[in-house]
């Protein structure tokens, strides 16, 4: 059991460590702009902003749901 809850915590954590790289590579790559996409809603107004990064948001859960839906098949 411990065994394999070490593995799932080295797997979350090599998991976010290659998220965190995307993001810093992001900002080098003009055409790789997440949070900056068509439908990402942002408003200014004097005194408030809003960011709302909905585009973002659903292209990131595709992907990890496409990744999670490989990893499953893989472990069966």
């Amino acid at each position: 059991m411990s065994d394999q809850f070490g593995r799932m915590l080295i797997g979350v954590g090599l998991t976010i460590a290659l998220i965190g790289v995307i993001v810093l590579l992001s900002s080098n790559l003009p055409w790789f702009r997440l949070g900056r996409l068509p439908g990402d809603i942002h408003i200014e107004k004097q005194g408030f902003s809003l960011f709302f990064p909905i585009t973002t948001m659903i292209l990131i859960s595709a992907v990890l749901s496409f990744i999670f839906f490989l990893i499953g098949k893989v472990k069966r």
